[in-house]
């Protein structure tokens, strides 16, 4: 019985399906015809007086038609996968084996299509990382040449509260530099969130500060999904109450709101208002948060792909003025930071423009008393 049961165990695929048509199977089966073949006509010859010559000529091409046969079906799949490994290895990740065979050659071929597929995911995110590196650079590298070049043209004086803006966004763009060289655990999707308690008025005025001075930057400003100059729209804050406070990483959700902002800016008509609203949540330290433009808003048959990387929206002319249409990465990145304190982000019903709603869970395990 133990016998049967190990060769049970052979026969099976490592998924779970039995083959049955395995090589050895295939081969054993050879074997017997090439006896059946000889013996059947050996037999034919006793009974017929033919001369045993012209038997075993016979027999040996049945048996080597047979054998090339089988011979055939087991290397034209091995060329297969040996031709789609060299397109691998040159970095060609979307060649696939046929894997539809039930037998071992069957088991490989999936095995390479599972390699293909890590490989290819892996080159994938490797690149989104360079252009989601390459994005967030943007916006810091972005406000300090805004704070800078207003001081050297005189448009502002270099008082402590410019200068404290300068210090914020060089503090940011060296805590960008420092997430750079955690390479390891990004690329394992580990990135520690280094939350704690902040009152949220005086920490999102700090934010839209800093969305409006990239905004006055003359010239035009590389900001996080485009180049673009929108001076026209106005930004309004509402929090309620004006004392709340929230428990998140502020790193992140900066990341959060000004890829907010810059999108409903871009998508703003001239003179138009984007609102960022903030409430208190259901447990502790929880977070409400609503971005709200006046633009044309999302048709609903997009709303599912808005947070994919590098869509840019199926609205013609949305980007206002002096928009470029951006990356389309923006909202992916948005999506990343609130998927990161388990959140959730989405776009909300609006009777005009679009309205993105984000809530962020706070201290978890309790509620807040109703």
């Amino acid at each position: 019985m133990s016998g049967l049961g190990e060769s049970r165990k052979d026969d099976e695929e490592p998924w779970g399906r039995v083959r049955p048509f395995s090589i050895k199977t295939k081969l054993g089966t050879l074997v017997v015809v090439s006896v059946l073949i000889t013996t059947g006509l050996s037999m034919i010859a006793v009974h017929t007086k033919t001369e045993i010559r012209f038997i075993t000529v016979f027999s040996m091409i049945a048996t080597l038609l047979i054998t090339q046969f089988v011979a055939h079906s087991l290397t034209s799949p091995l060329d297969e996968m040996n031709a789609v490994a060299r397109y691998i290895s040159l970095g060609d990740y979307t060649r696939r084996v046929n894997d539809g065979r039930r037998d071992e050659l069957g088991d490989l071929a999936h095995t390479i299509n599972l390699m293909a597929d890590e490989l290819e995911a892996q080159d994938r995110q490797r690149k989104e990382l360079v252009a989601n590196v390459s994005h967030e650079l943007r916006t810091p590298i972005a406000g300090l040449r805004a704070v800078l070049e207003n001081v050297v043209d005189g448009v502002s004086a270099a008082d402590p509260e410019t200068m404290r803006t300068a210090l914020r966004q060089t503090e940011r763009l060296g805590r960008l530099v420092e997430t750079l060289l955690d390479l390891s655990r990004l690329d394992n999707g580990v990135v520690p969130l280094r939350t704690r308690r902040f009152e949220v008025w005086p920490y999102l005025s700090g934010v839209l500060k800093e969305a409006n001075m990239v905004a006055s930057a003359r010239g035009g400003i590389a900001s996080d999904s485009g180049k673009h100059t929108r001076k026209d729209v106005h930004l309004h804050l509402d929090v309620h109450p004006p004392e709340l406070t929230a428990h998140a990483d502020p790193e992140r959700i900066h990341q959060v709101v000004a890829n907010l902002i810059d999108n409903a800016v871009k998508h703003s008509p001239p003179h138009g208002r984007v609102t960022v609203k903030a409430r208190r949540g259901s447990t502790p330290e929880s977070l409400d948060l609503e971005v709200l433009d006046e633009g044309p808003g999302i048709p609903e048959s997009e709303r599912h792909r808005v947070f994919e990387r590098f869509n840019r929206g199926a609205v013609s002319s949305p980007h206002g003025p002096g928009s470029d249409g951006g990356t389309g990465l923006g909202l992916a990145i948005a999506r990343w930071a609130v998927d990161l304190h388990g959140g959730r982000i989405g776009v909300a019903e609006s009777q005009r423009g679009c309205r993105i709603q984000v809530a962020l869970p706070g201290l978890p395990g309790q509620r807040t008393a109703q």
